[in-house]
Parts: structure tokens; C-alpha cells; sequence
């Protein structure tokens, strides 16, 4: 495959260029390390760090100023993968860099700034950021927690969950949270594996300019995990809001307290993520205070450059791996702005007036985010002044070209285009920008450094300039500790490395080219990743064939190679005998609604004659997705594996259609 090189749309400033960190990191290795890099040679420097991760990441650690309680004893003890083991005998804690005084962390300088979609605000200081962590801290102690144990949280994207969440970190007990839009059924098989001590809920949440009252599902919930010793409520809607066997969170942080920090070693569980196959309950991936330190400084460092006092804005919730990243702008001493909150109430132009008021700095969306103002013939920069945004952040699904360009004209061409690809499974990006690197139309600038990302044809054999999966062929720090409930890692070992040993497989479609630069074509399973936000299909099939007028059922999310937005989300139904489809879609629709996310309602029921099944009974997802895309059955699936073989007919004359 030959392809055009595309336009260049932003080239670094060399003088801008020379003052980022990860020019300055350039230096560093050089002087003291005797790496032959350049300052502005990004190639030499990631080919580097993916030649020599042992020498790379202990050069990272000491330039980031990563504070150690106990020192390592190496960097690598072991680089197999999976079971690498970084940093063998050191001891830390996330809190402790995140809320230490240092650059940008002064007691009267601005931690964080908090809007909600009905205008309410609220900003708070590091020193007074400090003291509601230690609070929150002194009541999970009363409470019981300790290392080890779980607090799980259904919050919005707000001042308590951060403070929560640093409070869990400093006790050395582990956090999870999911966004209250999510469904009860969503929330009990996250949290209940879990088996956590303490639960944080509020009340209800706003979105779209209504409110949403939780209380009856937070109740729900408390009977469903019998391991919680507590239930704290946190007053969102109604400062007044009580619920029977919930203490308030003005109790929770009625007593000062002076903050701590328990040390524990590297891989120590800081936080379980959520993901899924295809089966079973969703993985609970689990992340280590060491490699999420180590991994975010060197994202937010090197690749974002944020630097201490800068506002740093990206639109999420809780549910999504974006907020641990977003909240980990304390590492680096700069502001993090939180909105909760509909981006499109009441019109496209709120959270550029966020940007505006705030100053922000980096400000990160969605690609569909910014596709919709495209769309709409928004032009912020005619609107707003935004002569402080200096890199748009776009992620959870590929970014057009025509995107790119509205981010230059629109926006304004000072601003680097920093579309970046990761997940949820290493909660960072694989593929990244940089300050030292153009930005190509339509392309990721790079691999991130320590990132060795390769494309894979069928075979395992790397290929350039061809789509292809995307593998990671090196240990990363950030990469899982575990899946929960997998003592002997046999399900982490499928989830990543079945397909090509010792390598990671991450489930997209990618393409390097000539320079060094990505383009992502979507995912390569069948997981369903709509706005960004990623669910297994299992989840969804125990709410669809909990009704008893579904005897079977499939989902496809029927995104394309290189597609902009999500794709057609498409259920196909064996209803039972006597039931038609008018019967059954408006409870569906209800169902799915509330107990996942609105995100994950189909656009279309299909009912079907038979769904196909493997031998073991597996549904056949992706090869009935591959044959709708418009791939040769035969070459799709081999029907010797199937069942029900007959089955496939109707799929493959819908793709003929």
C-alpha cells in the first residue's frame, strides 16, 4: 500500500519546542546518560526508549522526580510479558505526588475548578484541596478502611470523587467508580466483584438540563453487595438529601485531619478500570500506584507538557479512563478543570466557554465531540477567546481529516491537533503527540515514548504502511498488575497475548507509515466502544435475553474501517414463539436504557431465524460482523466450527442487500 504523505497542519515552534520537557528529557539522557539523542529528534529518542526500556524508564523516573520511599532495586527485575516486574523493593503512593507541595502545588495555588452544566462552580486551592483529602481520609478511617480494601463510588465528574479518590490512595486501599447515569445491572457487576467495604453515591445528577434522582438504584445497590460496611451519600441535587443507611458526606468530613501518605510497593492495586470480552462478568482491570505514577508523569510531562499553573480541561465522566488521566494533572502541578454535564447544553458552545473563562491550556474532547461542531458550522475562535489553548486533546474514536482542519480554521492554527490512541487497559495512550513532532493530516503523530507499537498482518509479521492489528511488543509500567479474580492470570493471558505470545494485542485496526505517524481504522473484536465508553457484549445480552420473549441474541457494532463516528449499533433477535418484534422493542429500549447507558440502546432490532454459534457455544460476533462489513463468509468464519452452520444464511443476505 503506497499513500500519499498528507499535509503537515502544525509544526512546532523550535524555540517552544527547545523549552518542553521532553526536550529538556533529550538533554538529560545525553548528559548524563551518554544516549546519542538530539533535542528535537523524537525518532532517536523513542527508538531509544523502546531499545532499552530498562535504561529509558530509570532515566524517567529520576527526571520526573518520582518519590520513592523505598528505592528500587533495579528498574526490570523481568520484561516477559505479561508478569513483568518493574522496579523490584520500591515503595510510594499516587496521593503523595499528586498533593505534595512542589511547583504548581503552592497552598494558595488553584488545584482544581469544578462547573456544572446549570452554572454552579466551585474552585478550590491546594491547601484547601489538602485539607478535604485529609477529611475525607480521617472518615474512611472511622470507617474502617485500610490497605487493601475497596471503596467503590457512583459519582459524577466532581470536586468529591477526586477528593474521594485521593483519600482511598493515601490509605493504600483500592478505588472504583462509575458514573451515576450508568444502569443498576451495570453498576452491581462492576463493583459487587469487588467486594468493597464502603460505597460513595449521590443523590441524583443533572444532564441535558434535567435531573435525575438515584437514590432508589443507590438502595438497589446496597442490598445487591452484601460486603459493604457503609454507604455514604453525597448531597449533589438536594443539599438536603438523605437516604435510609447512608451517613452524609458532611459527616464523612466533619474532622480535620493531617494528611498521610501509606507507602506501598509498585504494583500495589491503586485502582480497578472496567473492561470486557465477550463473556462473563466485566474484567476488573487492575493498576498499580507505581505504573500509574511513572506512566501519567511521562504522558503529562512528555507528551502533553503540561506544565505546573496550566489549566488542563478534558470532557469525561467517571466511567472513563479519561478521568484517571485527567485527575492526575496534579502530578504535574497544573489545574485540572472538572465539567459534569451534557457538552451540547444548552448549545455546542459550552465547554468552549469553559475553555475561555478558565484559560485552559490543553483542552481534550471526544472525536465525535469535535465532529458535531463541525457539523454544525461552529467556529469558536469567533465566538470566544481561546488564545490560551495551545493543544486540542481528541480521543475515543479516530478523528477525520476534515476534523483535523476544523480544529486549525476554527479553532485556531496555533492550536497542535493531539489526537491520541490508548485504552482503558493500560489507562493511557499507545499512540500520542509530542511537543518536538508535526501533526500530519488525519494521523497520530507518534508512538508514545516506551510505547513499541507495531502493525501485525494475520501471520505476526510486521508490516508498514498496512492495516493491521495494533500490538505492543515491549512492557509498559501502566500495563495491568492483574484482572480481579484471575489468581492464576489465565484471563489476562487470553485477554492480551493468546493470539501472538509474549506480544500484546490491543484489538484496533492500525497503520504505520514511513514517518513514524499512526492512523487508527477501530477496534478489531467485537467489543462495543460507543462515545468512548467501552462494554463488553455480555453485559448486554443478560439484559436483552433476561426477557423471556428473547430466546437468542446478538449485537454488532457495525463501524467501519476509518470511520468518524460510531456506526450502526444492530440487534439481532430469536424471539420466542408467538412474539413479534413490536412486542418486545419498546422494553428493550427501556431496559438497556436504564440498566447500561443510553449510549448502548441499537439503533435497529433485526429479528432472525438463529444467531451463530461456535462448537463451545461462543457467539460468532466478529466473524457475522466481518461478513456484514462485507468480507467472503468463507474466508469470515469456517462453518466446520459452527453449530448451526445454516444459520449464517441470513446474515449473508443482508450483506448482498
Amino acid at each position: 500500500m503506497v499513500i500519499d504523505v498528507p499535509e503537515v497542519v502544525w509544526t512546532p515552534d523550535p524555540t517552544t519546542a527547545r523549552a518542553s520537557s521532553l526536550a529538556k528529557f533529550a538533554r538529560f539522557v545525553r548528559e548524563r546518560r551518554g544516549v546519542a539523542v538530539e533535542e528535537l529528534d523524537y525518532a532517536s529518542l523513542h527508538a531509544w526508549s523502546v531499545r532499552d526500556p530498562d535504561a529509558f524508564w530509570s532515566a524517567a523516573v529520576e527526571f520526573l522526580g518520582v518519590r520513592f520511599h523505598s528505592r528500587p532495586t533495579g528498574t526490570l527485575a523481568s520484561a516477559t510479558m505479561p508478569g513483568t516486574r518493574w522496579f523490584p523493593g520500591s515503595t510510594l503512593n499516587y496521593a503523595e505526588h499528586a498533593l505534595t507541595e512542589g511547583p504548581g502545588r503552592g497552598e494558595d495555588d488553584l488545584a482544581v475548578a469544578f462547573i456544572r452544566e446549570d452554572g454552579f462552580e466551585r474552585l478550590l486551592t491546594y491547601g484547601e484541596l489538602r485539607d478535604l483529602v485529609g477529611r475525607v481520609r480521617a472518615g474512611l478511617v472511622r470507617l474502617g478502611v485500610g490497605p487493601g480494601d475497596r471503596v467503590v463510588a457512583m459519582l459524577p465528574n466532581c470536586i468529591e470523587a477526586l477528593a474521594a479518590f485521593l483519600a482511598v490512595a493515601s490509605l493504600g486501599a483500592t478505588w472504583s467508580s462509575c458514573s451515576p447515569d450508568f444502569g443498576t445491572r451495570a453498576v452491581h457487576d462492576r463493583f459487587a466483584q469487588l467486594e468493597p467495604s464502603v460505597f460513595l453515591a449521590v443523590d441524583g445528577y443533572r444532564y441535558g438540563g434535567k435531573a435525575f434522582d438515584v437514590r432508589e438504584r443507590v438502595r438497589t445497590l446496597q442490598q445487591q453487595i452484601p460486603t459493604l460496611t457503609a454507604t455514604v451519600l453525597v448531597p449533589y441535587l438536594d443539599a438536603d438529601a438523605q437516604l435510609d443507611g447512608a451517613s452524609s458526606w458532611a459527616e464523612l468530613t466533619a474532622e480535620p485531619s493531617p494528611l498521610e501518605y501509606h507507602a506501598v510497593p509498585f504494583d500495589h492495586p491503586l485502582w480497578v478500570l472496567y473492561s470486557s470480552g465477550t463473556t462473563g462478568l466485566p474484567k476488573g482491570i487492575v493498576h498499580g500506584h507505581g505504573g500509574i505514577v511513572v506512566e501519567h508523569l511521562k504522558t503529562l510531562r512528555f507528551h502533553h507538557d503540561l506544565r505546573p499553573g496550566e489549566r488542563f480541561f478534558w470532557f469525561t465522566t467517571t466511567g472513563w479512563m479519561m478521568w484517571n488521566l485527567l485527575v492526575s494533572g496534579l502530578l504535574t502541578g497544573s489545574t485540572v478543570v472538572l465539567y459534569d454535564g451534557n457538552p451540547g447544553h444548552p448549545d455546542l458552545g459550552t465547554l468552549w466557554r469553559v475553555a475561555e473563562k478558565y484559560g485552559v491550556a490543553y483542552f481534550g474532547v471526544s472525536a465525535p465531540y469535535v465532529h458535531a461542531c463541525l457539523k454544525s458550522g461552529l467556529r469558536p475562535s469567533d465566538e470566544f477567546d481561546l488564545s490560551t489553548v495551545r493543544a486540542l486533546g481528541s480521543t475515543g474514536a479516530p478523528l477525520s481529516p476534515e476534523g483535523f482542519h476544523w480544529v486549525t480554521e476554527a479553532v485556531g492554527k496555533h492550536v497542535q491537533v493531539c489526537s491520541m490512541s490508548g485504552g482503558t487497559d493500560v489507562c493511557t495512550a499507545f499512540l500520542e503527540s509530542a511537543p518536538t513532532v508535526p501533526v500530519w493530516l488525519g494521523e497520530l503523530s507518534c508512538a508514545a515514548l516506551g510505547a513499541s507499537v507495531a502493525a501485525y498482518d494475520l501471520a505476526g509479521v510486521e508490516v508498514v504502511d498496512e492495516v493491521g492489528e495494533l500490538v505492543v511488543t515491549k512492557p509498559m509500567p501502566s500495563m495491568p498488575v492483574s484482572f480481579w479474580n484471575d489468581p492464576d492470570g489465565s484471563r489476562l493471558r487470553t485477554a492480551y497475548f493468546e493470539d501472538y505470545p509474549g506480544v500484546w494485542r490491543h484489538g484496533d485496526w492500525v497503520r504505520r507509515t514511513p514517518r513514524g505517524s499512526y492512523v487508527i481504522y477501530g477496534r478489531s473484536d467485537s467489543t462495543l466502544k460507543r462515545g468512548g465508553v467501552r462494554m463488553g457484549t455480555a453485559e448486554f445480552y443478560a439484559v436483552v435475553e433476561g426477557h423471556e420473549q428473547v430466546l437468542d441474541s446478538l449485537v454488532i457494532d457495525s463501524t467501519r474501517y476509518g470511520a468518524t463516528t460510531d456506526g450502526e449499533l444492530v440487534c439481532f433477535l430469536v424471539l420466542a414463539s408467538g412474539v413479534t418484534l413490536a412486542d418486545v422493542e419498546p422494553q428493550l429500549r427501556r431496559a438497556l436504557r436504564t440498566e447500561l447507558s443510553p449510549r448502548h440502546v441499537p439503533d435497529r432490532f433485526v429479528v432472525v431465524e438463529a444467531i451463530p454459534h461456535t462448537l463451545n457455544g461462543k457467539k460468532c460476533e466478529v466473524p457475522v460482523k466481518r461478513i456484514l462489513a462485507g468480507v467472503d463468509p468463507d474466508q469470515a468464519v469456517s462453518r466446520d466450527a459452527l453449530q448451526n452452520p445454516e444459520s449464517l444464511a441470513a446474515f449473508i443476505e443482508m450483506a448482498a442487500r
